[in-house]
C-alpha cells in the first residue's frame, strides 16, 4: 500500500512490488581482466563512486554476464516512469556485522541506474539500496520504426544539488526489432534450471542532497532477486554508439558507452512483461 511521506508528496511504497513493463536488455560480457580494470567512473554516479556502495573492501567486481536495461514502467505503486539499469557482472562481497562475524558470496550489482520521477528514486534506495538517481529521457521513433532513448541525468552536471538535467546524454541507443523472427514467451524462473542466479546484493547508500528530497542514504545491507515473465519476447538490435564521428560528447574510451563494448549488439525485448520485486535485509 503506498502513502505519503509527510509534506514532502513523496509516495512511500514498501516492497514488494509488481509491475507491468517493458524491457530492452543488451547483455554483454565483462573478463577477468576486465574487471580488473573496471571502469568505476561509468558504473557509479558521483554519490555513490564516493562511498561503501563501490568499495572494492565490501564489493569487487569479478566480471561474467553483466546487462544494459533500459524500462519503461507502466503499472507501479508510484505511477508510471522509465529507467536505465547498469549491471556490470557479479561482485564478490564481504559483509561484516556488528559482532565482527563475516558473510560472503558472489552476486550480481546494480551499480548505476537513472530514473524519470522522484517517487521511485526515493523507494528504489529505501527498499531495495538501489542507486536511483533522476534524468530526463527523450525518445525517438524513426520511419523505420527503430526506437531511440537518451538519458540526461541530474547527476552529472549539478552533483550538489541534482537539481538540473545534463544538457548532454549519458547514454543513448537505438533500438530495432528483428523481423521475420516471431516472439515468445520467457519466464527468469527458467535460468534457475539452469543453475543461474540473479540475486542482487547491495551495500548500503549514501545520503544525497536531491532537489526533491529523492536521495535518502540507507544503513543495512540489502539482497533481492528481480523475476520477470512475459509472453512477447522479441530479439532487439542495439546501436550503441555514443556519438557522431565530429562529437566530442563522449571520450574514445566509451565510445560505445562501456570500454570494450562493440557498436552493435543482439539483446532481447520483454514486452507487456510482469516483474516481481521484493527484497530482504541481513
Amino acid at each position: 500500500m503506498s502513502q505519503l511521506l509527510n509534506d514532502d508528496s513523496i509516495i512511500i511504497a514498501p516492497p514488494p512490488w509488481t509491475l507491468k513493463v517493458d524491457v530492452y536488455t543488451a547483455p554483454f560480457w565483462i573478463s577477468a581482466s576486465q574487471a580488473r580494470n573496471f571502469p568505476f567512473d561509468i558504473a557509479y554516479s558521483p554519490l555513490e563512486l564516493s562511498s561503501e556502495f563501490s568499495d572494492l573492501g565490501s564489493s569487487r567486481p569479478v566480471g561474467g554476464f553483466g546487462g544494459i536495461q533500459v524500462i519503461r514502467y507502466k503499472e507501479t505503486p508510484v505511477g508510471p516512469y522509465d529507467e536505465l539499469v547498469i549491471i556490470p557482472g557479479k561482485f564478490e562481497w564481504t559483509k561484516q556485522d556488528s559482532n565482527d562475524e563475516r558473510t560472503s558470496g558472489h552476486s550480481y550489482k546494480a551499480t548505476r541506474l537513472y530514473v524519470s520521477q522522484k517517487h521511485t528514486c526515493f523507494n528504489g534506495r529505501t527498499n531495495w539500496n538501489i542507486p536511483k538517481h533522476l534524468a530526463r529521457f527523450d525518445w525517438e521513433e524513426a520511419p523505420d520504426k527503430s526506437l531511440t532513448v537518451r538519458v540526461y541525468p541530474h547527476d552529472t552536471f549539478s552533483y550538489k544539488t541534482e537539481a538540473t538535467a545534463s544538457p548532454i546524454p549519458f547514454f543513448q541507443a537505438t533500438m530495432k526489432r528483428v523481423p521475420i523472427i516471431p516472439s515468445f514467451p520467457f519466464s527468469s524462473k527458467w535460468l534457475s534450471l539452469v543453475g543461474v542466479n540473479l540475486e542482487c546484493v547491495h551495500p548500503p547508500l549514501p545520503e544525497g542532497r536531491g532537489s526533491q528530497g529523492e536521495l535518502p542514504g540507507t544503513e543495512s545491507w540489502c539482497a533481492f532477486t528481480p523475476a520477470f515473465s512475459g509472453k512477447a519476447v522479441s530479439l532487439m538490435t542495439f546501436d550503441m554508439k555514443q556519438s557522431r564521428a565530429d562529437d566530442k560528447m563522449v571520450s574514445q574510451r566509451n565510445k560505445n558507452f562501456w570500454p570494450g563494448l562493440g557498436r552493435r549488439r543482439v539483446g532481447i525485448m520483454m514486452e507487456n512483461a510482469t516483474l516481481v520485486l521484493d527484497s530482504r535485509e541481513f
